[in-house]
């Protein structure tokens, strides 16, 4: 099956991609009533609209043009999701004392992963972020951030990490930039015309 991620096509999020996004996301099973709004929402209003309120919230990102992060297909079915946008779209990021800015240089961050079952495992999350990476290149960014958990030190390796693995992010290149949790340092690619760090 890994022969096959060779084929895969990415795609940004935009309206007519909803139904693809909604149909891989509803395999959440108890992560389902995020959303992907995590990091957009203050907690009490993520809390009030978990589940479906989430979930309109996320579409009315997307039917504004707006748009949240990537797919992969393969065979026309989506099979992985990775949220990259600007991190001013991500305004709980510098409300938490641990990801809050390192400095004042605009970054993109990547913040949510979501693998379906069957493909998990198989090296689907470097080729993600490989293709988040391109994204936000031909997009104008010059610094991509992301806030991997470090799985040995985390309680709860399984529910931290959607937002990905360290070791992930190393080999793609990412350095560390900061660390004020054991667990979530923050990491950055440094984007030059190549997307070569």
């Amino acid at each position: 099956m890994e022969n096959q991620l060779h084929t895969l096509e990415y795609r940004p999020v935009l309206p007519e991609e909803w139904g693809n996004m909604e149909k891989l996301l509803e395999q959440m099973g108890a992560n389902k009533g995020c959303w992907c709004m995590w990091w957009r929402l203050k907690r009490k209003e993520f809390d009030r609209k978990y589940g479906e309120g989430n979930r309109r919230a996320m579409n009315a990102i997307v039917e504004s043009g707006r748009v949240p992060g990537i797919l992969a297909f393969l065979d026309d079915t989506p099979i992985g999701w990775c949220s990259v946008a600007p991190r001013e779209h991500f305004p709980v990021l510098d409300r938490s004392p641990v990801l809050k800015r390192v400095d004042d240089q605009p970054v993109w961050s990547i913040v949510c992963f979501f693998i379906a079952r069957s493909f998990q495992g198989q090296g689907l999350m470097s080729k993600l972020i490989d293709a988040a990476l391109t994204y936000a290149r031909e997009n104008g960014a010059n610094i991509v951030e992301a806030y991997p958990v470090i799985p040995e030190s985390s309680k709860n390796p399984d529910l931290q990490t959607y937002t990905g693995v360290i070791s992930v992010f190393e080999k793609m290149g990412f350095v560390e930039v900061a660390r004020r949790s054991e667990i979530r340092p923050i990491m950055r690619y440094i984007v030059d015309g190549s997307g070569i760090a």
